[in-house]
């Protein structure tokens, strides 16, 4: 990371020396600088924002600082950097990026998956929304109160967010929007014409010169819109997709991002060749989300790296994301969910109610359901084949009454099931389907541990994949950073806390360019955390009605965080927001630099 300091804060940094006029000394802290060095006992100057002082404890003179903080038994480390959200809506009501707020996170990325809000044309919210309500789980109604799409270009959008925002936030351009802006309703279920990839690499560099952090696109399966049709950029050819991705080459600052069915089930050779393409054609990081590791699939992991080792031979750069947690998250049979993404389970699960749940009480139906589920085919989603591990959360019914809290293995034992999952159906049954389900990830065991451990190592593996923003009623892994800490402090203790600070911090930052954050060091951006290594952890899950029209999502407050600074303001004192928005917008080229392949 380089830093330059200006000529004002070589005058401030002089002052502080002085003991004159500063706006915050930290005293006493224990220094985690972001780059895996050894902590360090010290203090910390901070003027007009930046870092200006990193020095021997006792060393600064707080005679005349505006505020002095006696961090005795804290650690201070950078502000945690989150690659892949989905804070896109959410911050226009929410312009802290709560929970991630809490848990440290001072930057944080969105766009991702090929979904943004712009470019759009007058009249398409109601489409977007409708997409963003499916495939991202935000919930529709707050989606129609939240937005009132007062925007068209990613300049205006951008525009519209920048000096109202409690984090650091950037954007990449989704393709989604780029091609339902160029071709209308015929961006789903077409090809394009030259002449309208020709006007979409316009339109990408329209929105790159206004700040977009890069591009972003989506090739899943599971990425349907709210007509239940594939998402627009998975009607587009591989050509149109690299000819895009040549349009990022020409902008500093700038990275690349997709989704695919390989981050779901493992890659084919076809596309590690379009990831080697793609990279090279931009010029530029690929990243994808998320690498889920699970010894009970070993083959998944393994072809997953080897994918990535595959590019980096071939000159191509390509990072997989993945998650230093299990990821909380819950299900239900009456709701669109993760578990309508088993293998034939989504014909079921979308029938109207009352013939569902005649399917559902057939034990042939049941033993079709366990087979599709256990088969190769389930890819990533077999984590969730656990059904003995589940634990029945809220229930609707007399019948089910207690229940709640209790694992499904306690259960069938107390009834004589045989089948664990018959006594799971049995149970949503009852409540006509309601019952929230708590699932018990199968990739919870120590050999699971070790490989996630190796992977932490890996070249081409980077910590993140949150999806925080999203999926809001069903999962919540804002608060990975505080529950990743916890662990390696005083858990399972993988890697050393220094390490664990630098994924989370430098090695992000350096991914994306962002300039002057993700490291501790004289002249870089005052964006810092304060904690109690002795309590730093995450809340429990609670469901809470916090955004427009009432709409419910999970939320989990943080353990041990004392303060966060963004750019030298605090925005949480001992776990709580203070209101401060001294965040901005990362624009790419202003606030990053380019990192190539």
């Amino acid at each position: 990371m380089a830093t330059n300091l200006t000529d004002r804060q070589i005058l401030r940094k002089t002052a502080t020396n002085r003991g004159e006029t500063v706006d915050l000394i930290i005293r006493n802290a224990t220094i985690v600088d972001g780059t895996g060095a050894a902590a360090r006992a010290g203090d910390l100057g901070v003027s007009d924002g930046r870092i200006t002082d990193v020095a021997g404890p006792g060393s600064l003179d707080a005679t005349g600082a505006t505020r002095v903080i006696d961090a005795e038994g804290l650690v201070v480390c950078p502000g945690f950097v989150d690659p892949h959200t989905h804070y896109d809506a959410q911050l226009f009501w929410d312009p802290s990026a709560s929970p991630s707020n809490v848990h440290g996170v001072t930057s944080v990325i969105a766009g991702n998956c090929g979904f943004t809000l712009a470019p759009v044309c007058d009249g398409d919210g109601a489409y977007t929304a409708a997409m963003l309500a499916r495939v991202e789980g935000m919930p529709l109604p707050a989606l129609e109160l939240g937005l009132d799409w007062q925007w068209n270009s990613m300049a205006e959008y951008l525009d519209r967010l920048d000096g109202n925002l409690g984090v650091n936030a950037g954007f990449l351009v989704g393709h989604c929007a780029i091609r339902r802006t160029v071709m209308g309703a015929d961006a789903v279920g077409q090809e394009a014409t030259p002449d309208q990839v020709a006007r979409m690499k316009e339109l990408l560099a329209e929105s790159l010169s206004a700040g977009g952090l890069g591009f972003s696109t989506t090739r899943a399966r599971t990425h349907s819109d709210g007509d239940d049709e594939p998402v627009a950029s998975r009607w587009a050819t591989e050509d149109e997709v690299i000819a895009l991705a040549e349009v990022v080459a020409q902008h500093e600052g700038t990275t690349l991002e997709f989704a695919s069915d390989g981050c779901l089930d493992g890659f084919e050779d076809a596309e590690v060749d379009f990831m080697i393409r793609f990279s090279r054609a931009g010029q530029r990081p690929l990243n994808w989300n998320v690498l889920t590791v699970d010894s009970h699939a070993p083959e998944r992991y393994r072809n997953q790296l080897a994918a990535m080792d595959r590019c980096s031979a071939e000159g191509a750069r390509v990072v997989a994301l993945t998650m230093p947690v299990i990821v909380p998250m819950n299900m239900s049979f009456l709701n669109f969910c993760a578990l309508n993404l088993m293998p034939d389970w989504g014909d079921i699960l979308s029938l109207p109610l009352p013939e569902r749940m005649e399917r559902l009480r057939d034990p042939g139906t049941r033993r079709f359901m366990q087979e599709r589920a256990a088969s190769p085919d389930a890819g990533v989603f077999a984590r969730l084949t656990g059904w003995a591990t589940y634990v029945i959360g809220d229930t609707f019914s007399a019948e089910n009454e207690g229940l709640s809290g209790r694992k499904v293995e306690d259960i069938a034992a107390e009834r004589g099931d045989a089948n664990p999952f018959d006594t799971l159906v049995d149970i949503v049954l009852a409540d006509e389907l309601r019952t929230i389900l708590w699932p018990g990830a199968t990739d919870n065991d120590s050999e699971s541990w070790e490989l996630r451990r190796q992977a932490w190592d890996h070249p081409s593996v980077m910590l993140g994949g949150s999806d925080a923003g999203a999926h809001l009623d069903r999962m919540q892994g804002a608060g990975y950073p505080t529950r990743f800490l916890g662990d390696c402090i005083r858990g399972r203790k993988l890697v050393p806390m220094e390490r664990a600070v630098q994924l989370m911090t430098q090695v992000p930052a350096e991914l994306f360019g962002l300039t002057d954050r993700g490291v501790i060091a004289e002249g870089a951006h005052a964006d810092l955390v304060l904690f109690d290594p002795e309590q730093i952890d995450s809340e429990m899950l609670t469901l809470v009605e916090d955004l427009p029209g009432g709409c419910k999502r999970l939320h989990a407050g943080s353990v041990g965080v004392k303060h966060v600074f963004v750019s030298g303001t605090e925005t949480v004192t001992d776990g709580e927001p203070t209101g401060e928005l001294p965040g901005s917008v990362i624009r790419s080229g202003r606030d990053t630099s380019t990192v190539t392949i």
